[in-house]
């Protein structure tokens, strides 16, 4: 027996539709709303986003965030060799802060896979790579004299990855630092070519 057309319930069954489509845009509208804002604060303290691909037909393109030196690099402001140098630096400099998640010796499986812990054999590992990158790392500061200026303005832009503006707090500052980070990224890339 077919079934009987009803055009109270077709009515009522396509307002639910339109309501949970208008509901979905809604919440879309509003988390597209937050990160716009989000982002509009992090550019005003010196935050650097581009929005480039990656979007599908009808969908907001998403932003990422440039580090520092890319940012640099795109406005022209650093040669090829001396991003180069930055990158470098930057990631001996991460590489360094990236402590091994050791929550206690108990979780340490001598030789086994199983369990929640890492192997002696991976800690070990972890262990030597970051011994090797703060090697590294102090091989560069050796470069840079030891200056304080010099090493800090690597260490904010090329290791923590900020925009000049960013680690500065302002344009006045940021202008002065990004002079000093070139004059750093000089000395690491006249370092690495000799």
């Amino acid at each position: 027996m077919g079934r009987v057309f009803d055009p109270a319930r077709a009515t009522r069954e396509r307002l639910q539709v339109l309501e949970r489509r208008e509901k979905a845009r809604a919440e879309a509208r509003a988390v597209a709303d937050g990160v716009a804002e989000t982002v509009a604060l992090s550019r005003a303290r010196g935050g650097a986003f581009s929005k480039e691909g990656g979007a599908r037909p009808g969908r907001e393109t998403p932003y990422r965030r440039q580090t520092g030196l890319e940012w640099l690099a795109r406005k022209g402001r650093l040669t090829p060799l001396q991003a180069a140098a930055g990158e470098r630096y930057g990631d001996a400099y991460r590489r360094c802060g990236a402590a091994p998640s050791l929550g206690s010796t108990l979780e340490v499986q001598p030789g086994s896979t199983a369990g929640s812990g890492p192997t002696i054999g991976m800690v070990l590992k972890m262990a030597e790579g970051r011994r090797r990158a703060e090697a590294t790392l102090h091989h560069y500061r050796r470069q840079l004299l030891g200056q304080a200026d010099l090493i800090a303005a690597c260490d904010l832009c090329c290791g923590k990855e900020l925009t000049p503006r960013e680690a500065a707090g302002g344009d006045r500052d940021a202008a002065r630092l990004e002079a000093v980070l070139k004059v750093a990224l000089d000395i690491l890339a006249a370092g690495h070519a000799g």
